[in-house]
């Protein structure tokens, strides 16, 4: 079977390939978090230190090794560098099961980061050398949404399997072997597909378009900086109004859910929306965000994740598309890096504002947050629109 790419076709095997390395970038971190209560009664000696380290440390080092990764494409072979990062992404996943004390599990966690780090800018650019035009889109969406269901399946996988056993969550670093045995398939079929070079309109060979490209940096950093308090501080608010923990968890995975829709149709939702695609993602962002702030209801809080969702999972993989076309073919790892970096340095920021915020505000709710960046994303959309009408005035 052969797959259109809008350049020529590729093998099943190929697309496969390229899915299944895009399933990887949703995994880091998901195998400790079933298990983070247990931890002090696994290892006693442990500090709230070593676990917070267990927790971040894969995370502080995505950043840079993302734009390392990104840098050495246009250096090292590209598929020689993916085998690097998924064998140490392997590789951390067989090291979990012989820890035996708190700073082994730090140390392969890191390797874990730097894994993950060499692979999150690759997999997307994948896409990128692959396919052009709409069938570009399409699979940006299909990638998108393939992360967010593995994300979905293999926290319920991980919560059950540290029910039998401690370790067992780590199983889903083992997934990589998939990519690995797939990569001599992609590596053909990009060899027999004439690489058309993303965005060869917008950007000379060997370029990035950087006053176009720092919008979308900036742009991608606000929309999951907002929302990620979904995934942080939902369960102190659904405990807060006296929702169980299992609750809390199907709202969250709804939320999950609602960012994977949007890939699996995003070109035609794309033409419904035109030149809009920002602000009403934003708009979205931030009606979703204002619903669970005001709301006690389940439902409306469970429309509220819909609804933020719906808005971040149209805008994401709108926005690798956007990257690629201000790029040239050689650039697109580096460029998409650059992006991807503004993800993971907001999830860690995320924290830290929201509760220094809270704290010289002197407000206790758990509301906060939601509150908090819905002003956030009203006040942007309200730049926007200023911004918008001086332009259309002159």
């Amino acid at each position: 079977m052969k797959i259109e790419t809008g350049k020529g076709k590729i093998t099943l095997a190929a697309l496969i390939g390229i899915w299944s390395v895009s399933a990887l970038t949703s995994l880091p971190g998901l195998a400790v978090s079933p298990i983070l209560d247990k931890l002090k009664t696994i290892f006693p000696s442990a500090s709230e230190f070593d676990i917070q380290m267990l927790t971040s440390l894969p995370s502080l080092l995505i950043i840079p090794f993302v734009l390392l990764a990104g840098h050495l494409t246009t250096r090292v072979p590209y598929y020689r560098l993916l085998a690097w990062g998924l064998w140490l992404f392997l590789l951390s996943g067989v090291l979990y099961f012989f820890c035996g004390e708190m700073w082994q599990l730090i140390a392969v966690s890191a390797l874990l980061g730097i894994g993950s780090g060499i692979i999150i800018p690759l997999s997307t650019s994948l896409v990128s050398r692959f396919f052009v035009g709409d069938y570009r889109v399409r699979q940006f969406g299909y990638a998108s949404a393939i992360a967010n269901i593995t994300l979905v399946l293999a926290t319920a996988l991980a919560g059950y399997l540290a029910d039998v056993q401690w370790r067992l969550p780590f199983m889903v670093y083992l997934l990589p072997i998939v990519s690995i045995v797939l990569i001599p398939s992609m590596s053909v079929c990009d060899g027999t597909v004439a690489l058309a070079g993303a965005g060869q309109k917008n950007a000379p060979a060997g370029s990035i378009n950087f006053p176009r490209l720092l919008p979308y940096m900036l742009y991608y950093f606000l929309v999951t900086y907002l929302t990620v308090v979904v995934s942080f501080n939902l369960p102190f608010l659904m405990g807060e109004l006296k929702y169980d923990s299992d609750v809390s968890g199907v709202v969250i995975s709804l939320f999950f859910l609602a960012i994977m829709a949007p890939g699996f149709v995003l070109s035609p939702i794309l033409r419904v929306m035109k030149g809009g695609v920002e602000w009403i993602c934003l708009l979205l962002i931030a009606v979703g965000l204002l619903l669970i702030f005001t709301f006690s209801s389940l439902w409306l809080i469970a429309l509220g994740c819909i609804v933020s969702g719906v808005g971040y999972g149209i805008v994401q993989p709108y926005l690798y598309d956007c990257v690629a076309k201000v790029s040239s073919a050689g650039r697109v790892a580096f460029a998409l890096a650059l992006l991807m970096a503004m993800n993971y340095v907001a999830i860690l920021v995320c924290p830290f504002i929201v509760d220094y915020l809270q704290r010289i505000m002197h407000v206790e709710s758990q509301g906060f947050a939601f509150g908090l960046n819905a002003v956030v994303a009203f006040a942007v959309l309200l730049a926007m629109l200023a911004i918008y009408i001086c332009k259309r005035k002159r």
